[in-house]
Protein backbone atom coordinates (compact mmCIF):
# COMPACT_ATOMS: atom_id res chain seq x y z
CA UNK A 1 0.00 0.00 0.00
CA UNK A 2 1.30 3.45 -0.94
CA UNK A 3 -0.31 5.33 1.89
CA UNK A 4 -1.04 3.59 5.11
CA UNK A 5 -4.89 2.08 6.16
CA UNK A 6 -7.17 4.88 7.57
CA UNK A 7 -11.10 4.91 8.95
CA UNK A 8 -12.38 7.81 6.69
CA UNK A 9 -15.32 9.19 8.87
CA UNK A 10 -16.28 11.64 5.96
CA UNK A 11 -20.16 12.29 5.48
CA UNK A 12 -20.02 11.07 1.81
CA UNK A 13 -18.05 7.54 3.11
CA UNK A 14 -20.60 6.99 6.00
CA UNK A 15 -23.41 7.53 2.89
CA UNK A 16 -21.63 5.54 0.54
CA UNK A 17 -21.01 2.57 2.57
CA UNK A 18 -24.05 2.92 5.16
CA UNK A 19 -21.69 2.65 7.93
CA UNK A 20 -19.72 5.51 10.70
CA UNK A 21 -16.68 4.95 8.35
CA UNK A 22 -14.75 3.36 5.27
CA UNK A 23 -11.67 1.66 5.71
CA UNK A 24 -9.22 2.78 2.50
CA UNK A 25 -5.43 2.65 1.43
CA UNK A 26 -3.94 4.37 -1.53
CA UNK A 27 -2.23 1.82 -3.93
CA UNK A 28 -0.23 3.57 -6.62
CA UNK A 29 -2.34 3.02 -10.08
CA UNK A 30 0.79 1.36 -11.29
CA UNK A 31 0.86 -1.54 -8.74
CA UNK A 32 -2.86 -2.05 -9.23
CA UNK A 33 -4.75 -4.45 -11.53
CA UNK A 34 -7.79 -6.27 -11.59
CA UNK A 35 -7.87 -10.62 -11.15
CA UNK A 36 -11.37 -10.71 -12.73
CA UNK A 37 -14.28 -8.97 -12.71
CA UNK A 38 -13.70 -5.61 -14.26
CA UNK A 39 -16.32 -6.21 -16.73
CA UNK A 40 -18.94 -5.80 -13.56
CA UNK A 41 -17.72 -2.79 -12.28
CA UNK A 42 -20.11 0.58 -12.39
CA UNK A 43 -19.36 3.63 -11.13
CA UNK A 44 -20.70 6.93 -9.97
CA UNK A 45 -18.94 11.01 -9.49
CA UNK A 46 -19.65 11.44 -5.87
CA UNK A 47 -17.93 14.80 -5.62
CA UNK A 48 -16.43 16.48 -8.72
CA UNK A 49 -13.29 14.52 -10.11
CA UNK A 50 -14.54 11.68 -7.80
CA UNK A 51 -15.53 8.59 -9.11
CA UNK A 52 -16.59 5.54 -6.69
CA UNK A 53 -16.26 2.38 -8.52
CA UNK A 54 -18.38 -0.54 -7.06
CA UNK A 55 -19.51 -4.08 -8.02
CA UNK A 56 -22.80 -3.74 -10.41
CA UNK A 57 -24.02 -7.44 -9.14
CA UNK A 58 -23.18 -7.25 -5.68
CA UNK A 59 -22.77 -2.95 -5.05
CA UNK A 60 -19.95 -3.18 -2.87
CA UNK A 61 -17.79 -0.33 -2.84
CA UNK A 62 -14.21 -1.62 -4.23
CA UNK A 63 -12.27 1.81 -5.14
CA UNK A 64 -12.42 5.51 -6.06
CA UNK A 65 -10.30 8.05 -7.95
CA UNK A 66 -9.79 11.47 -8.20
CA UNK A 67 -9.24 13.11 -11.76
CA UNK A 68 -4.93 13.47 -12.01
CA UNK A 69 -4.07 11.32 -8.97
CA UNK A 70 -1.53 8.91 -9.01
CA UNK A 71 -2.80 6.64 -6.78
CA UNK A 72 -6.46 4.52 -6.14
CA UNK A 73 -8.64 4.54 -2.91
CA UNK A 74 -8.97 0.96 -1.80
CA UNK A 75 -11.79 -0.32 0.09
CA UNK A 76 -10.08 -2.28 2.50
CA UNK A 77 -12.73 -4.52 3.78
CA UNK A 78 -13.24 -5.56 0.41
CA UNK A 79 -9.73 -7.47 0.29
CA UNK A 80 -9.91 -11.36 -0.02
CA UNK A 81 -6.38 -11.57 1.93
CA UNK A 82 -4.75 -9.57 4.61
CA UNK A 83 -2.82 -6.95 2.95
CA UNK A 84 -0.30 -6.95 6.02
CA UNK A 85 -1.04 -3.84 7.37
CA UNK A 86 -3.31 -2.29 10.06
CA UNK A 87 -5.14 1.05 10.43
CA UNK A 88 -2.77 4.00 11.24
CA UNK A 89 -5.38 6.73 11.50
CA UNK A 90 -8.94 8.21 11.21
CA UNK A 91 -9.40 11.04 9.49
CA UNK A 92 -12.94 13.41 8.74
CA UNK A 93 -13.97 12.48 12.66
CA UNK A 94 -15.72 15.92 13.24
CA UNK A 95 -18.85 14.23 11.22
CA UNK A 96 -19.11 11.60 13.65
CA UNK A 97 -22.64 11.25 14.37
CA UNK A 98 -23.13 10.40 17.75
CA UNK A 99 -25.78 7.52 16.78
CA UNK A 100 -23.20 5.46 15.76
CA UNK A 101 -20.24 5.94 18.66
CA UNK A 102 -19.64 3.22 20.82
CA UNK A 103 -17.82 3.42 24.42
Amino acid sequence: MDKPIGHCHCLTCQKAHAAAFATTAGVLREDYRWLRGEEKLSSYQSSPGKLRHFCAICGSQLIAARTGQAHFIVRVASLDQDPGARPAKHIWTSHDRPWLTCD
